[in-house]
């Protein structure tokens, strides 16, 4: 028996035989080509890109799908490097002012870009050479028309062992018959590590030599938890650890039980216990979670992998049947959160690149320059809402102009209806996502022009405390617990209730046991959940007391660090 240790990316724990995914080498050789091939060699390569950008797109869909729009931003970065002068521009230039093949053209701007990464100080950005070879391999894959080792293919359970794993490589996992994986190489808050985490996918990284030191077939252990990797364990060993997964699988059974009864604490406080949707596709099991709602439905997957905008009727069409499923539950639908580099796809014209797109054109901001977009969109929620209870949320608000604009837009598209022969349609309340720190401290002029409040939580803990949570430099830095998340959170709950009006929270802190006793503390009333993790967090919400957790908040609301306020948590054995 071999113990390796190693760095546990993702928990959980799996046992089963090993498969060796061997490294695969792509060779390229410099061809020098007569002149009047070059102009068919550049229009191979462009060829090639579209294709590369096509693969991104898919990439993209099935990020927001599987684990939502936080993690799409990991396209973004690719698609940044895909769009790069030296990829974009440098390659045709190449072929065409040496002779060579494309292929060869390509491998070279590749490696100006990698020296780029080279010289640059910080760490971080150094690194993204993972997301750059991701990208090449995308593109030398389309040009020498290499197909790439489909995971899906593998036909029985097994534990992957590879060198490394492009991100691109670990979303090709979801819906395989991989148990878990283990890496030579990769860190805790890489890329690969973060979507092993939303995948549920048990992860050791950092191993240095496993994959020359296992054999494909060669019974393994993966400790998600610990970190270590077993390879040809006695039998004692595997009993022990099936005991372990036997326990996780009977708590996860305990769960079942919960499903439809109140989402209550001991002493009688009731939170109002709603789901994410990302697609229509899950609508099923969140029915079957016989959730009190859907607390937040993106809805930015309608405009991808498409030529021009969804059209009027395609989206009421799908918001009607959400409803219908949901009825007579509320369903809060998020118009879509899309950035300006979205619009040159659908055939408008849009900034042709942002340094920083995340606080860039995006949100509501995108959506009053381009009204006919909005107004679309507002006209097929109010048109569903026939349908069943509807809720509009408008994503990245940061002034009071802002909403005065959606609230035109809004009476407008009302207006349009009525005058075009249609029934009058239900009350539809508009609220608004807090999200930037500067709608938080404003939020008593923006309240009066509002009915709700939704606090996301990612966003708004990303911009207060200045960290890029994927930054593998200050991921460390991304704290739910800093003081001043913890007080500009209970500042946002305590104004909306001044008001009179609802509070609720979505974003990955109501999916943390640890955190959720705080959200309780601070007595928000709703919290929308991902599907994986609300019958574990209404679990957490039946064994609190709110009244304890109030006394709490109000302690930690006067500490000075987060570790004050994780030993506060601890001392309630929470």
């Amino acid at each position: 028996m071999i113990v390796i240790k190693g760095i546990a990316a993702s928990p959980g724990i799996a046992i089963g035989k090993a498969y060796v995914l061997e490294d695969e080498e792509i060779v390229v050789n410099r061809i020098e080509l007569p002149r009047e091939l070059l102009r068919a060699e550049v229009k191979r390569f462009k060829a090639a890109y579209k294709a590369t950008h096509r693969d991104l797109d898919a990439a993209e869909a099935k990020v927001l799908k599987v684990l939502g729009r936080q993690h799409a931003k990991l396209i973004d970065a690719h698609r940044l490097i895909l769009r790069d002068t030296l990829i974009t521009q440098d390659v045709p230039k190449r072929i065409l002012s040496e002779g060579v093949n494309a292929e060869f053209a390509l491998s070279e701007a590749l490696e100006a870009v990698n020296q780029q990464f080279e010289k640059m100080e910080d760490e971080f950005f150094r690194e993204r050479r993972h997301d750059l070879f991701d990208v090449g391999k995308r593109l030398l894959s389309h040009l020498l028309k290499q197909s790439k080792k489909n995971l899906a293919d593998i036909k029985d359970d097994c534990l992957l062992i590879a060198r490394n794993l492009l991100p691109s490589d670990t979303l090709g996992l979801h819906g395989t018959r991989i148990l878990g994986f283990a890496t030579d190489l990769g860190g805790k808050t890489s890329h690969t590590a973060i979507l092993a985490q939303s995948l549920e996918i048990p992860a050791v990284v950092g191993l240095s030599d496993v994959s020359r030191r296992v054999k494909t077939g060669d019974t393994v252990i993966l400790d998600g938890e610990q970190g270590m990797v077993i390879i040809s364990p006695g039998p004692e060993t595997v009993a022990k650890y099936q005991r372990v997964q036997q326990k996780t699988v009977a708590e996860d059974k305990a769960l079942e039980g919960l499903r439809g009864l109140p989402s209550a604490t001991l002493d009688g406080k009731v939170f109002k216990l709603e789901a994410n949707l990302d697609s229509p596709e899950e609508i099923k099991a969140i029915v079957g979670l016989q959730s009190e709602g859907i607390g937040l439905f993106r809805t930015e997957y309608l405009f991808l992998n498409r030529s021009s905008p969804p059209a009027e009727d395609e989206q009421a069409k799908v918001y009607a049947g959400v409803m219908r499923a949901m009825e007579p539950k509320p369903v809060v639908i998020r118009t879509a959160d899309i950035g300006g580099d979205r619009l040159s796809q659908l055939g408008i014209e849009g900034p042709k690149s942002e340094t920083n797109p995340f606080m860039g054109l995006r949100g509501v901001r995108l959506f009053l320059r381009h009204t006919d977009l909005f107004k679309t969109q507002l006209r097929a929620i109010l048109r569903a809402s026939h349908k069943g209870h509807s809720r509009i949320l408008i994503p990245m608000v940061s002034s009071v102009g802002e909403i005065h604009g959606v609230r035109r837009l809004l009476a407008q598209a009302q207006a349009e209806l009525q005058a075009e022969g249609l029934e009058e349609p239900r009350k539809v309340e508009l609220g608004i996502m807090v999200e930037i720190p500067a709608a938080a401290l404003i939020l008593d002029a923006l309240l009066p022009l509002i009915d709700f409040v939704s606090i996301g939580t990612n966003d708004l803990i990303q911009y207060t405390l200045a960290v890029d949570r994927i930054n593998e430099n200050v991921t460390h830095l991304y704290d739910p617990y800093h003081p001043a998340v913890l007080r500009l959170l209970d500042q946002i709950v305590q104004a909306t209730h001044k008001k009179g009006k609802w509070v609720g929270v979505c974003g990955e802190m109501t999916s943390d046991p640890h955190a959720v006793p705080l959200l309780v503390g601070m007595g928000v009333d709703s919290l929308s959940i991902s599907p994986r993790m609300f019958l574990r967090i209404k679990q957490a919400v039946r064994a609190l007391k709110h009244s304890v957790l109030a006394k709490l908040v109000k302690e930690a609301l006067n500490c000075g660090d987060s570790e004050q306020i994780r030993k506060l948590l601890a001392d309630q054995g929470l």
